[in-house]
């Protein structure tokens, strides 16, 4: 085994990749396959259920991806991250109003954030979470539109990227900051070297 594919669009959990030293290809769904459905809530879900769940869920289409598309056997990486602010999960917004509602939340408290990551290595499949705290400053209604206006909570759960200009208003992280980003580190180099890589 000398690479791995990675089973993600997002282009920070590609350069944490790459930070490991980790070769890698992506294997991205296809027009056909409908990730918002993969990701959405069940009922009374609870957030540590909801990311383990949708990333087993996400790894297998990304199983049948490669194989349907005959593609050469390495192992397969995928992780996936919510918010949390107790028992209410906070997803990818669908506009800037609703970023706006979820940040107004999320302001002058504490939050988890969850990043359940998954490997599969031939039959089997090895994984891992990471729970991180992070703590919002109040904001204002204008601080958050002005946030908002940046495009930058687009895309992201919690309306939010800790690595731009949202580190402005966390007054307090305990857990992993790559974590937050997508892709817990640590627990991804444990995974892999479980795996026969050398990290």
């Amino acid at each position: 085994m000398n690479f791995i594919y990675l089973a993600s669009q997002s282009p920070r959990r590609r350069q944490l990749l790459e930070q490991l030293g980790v070769p890698h290809e992506l294997l991205l769904p296809g027009a056909d396959e409908d990730a918002e459905a993969i990701e959405a809530v069940l009922p009374r879900e609870a957030p540590t259920a909801y990311v383990e769940r949708v990333t087993a869920l996400k790894l297998d289409a990304a199983v049948a991806r490669r194989a349907a598309r005959g593609l050469p056997d390495a192992p397969i990486l995928c992780s996936d991250t919510t918010v949390a602010l107790g028992s209410t999960i906070y997803g990818k917004p669908d506009d800037a109003d609703h970023a706006a509602r979820m940040l107004a939340e999320l302001a002058g408290h504490e939050h988890r954030v969850l990043t359940a990551v998954a490997l599969q290595v031939g039959a089997k499949r090895l994984t891992a979470l990471s729970t991180s705290r992070v703590t919002f400053a109040t904001m204002t209604a204008a601080q958050i539109a002005a946030y908002v206006a940046t495009g930058e909570p687009m895309g992201k759960a919690g309306a939010y990227g800790i690595q731009g200009r949202a580190a402005a208003y966390v007054q307090h992280l305990a857990g992993s900051y790559s974590g937050i980003m997508g892709l817990p580190m640590y627990e991804t180099a444990q995974l892999l070297r479980a795996a026969g890589f050398s990290v």
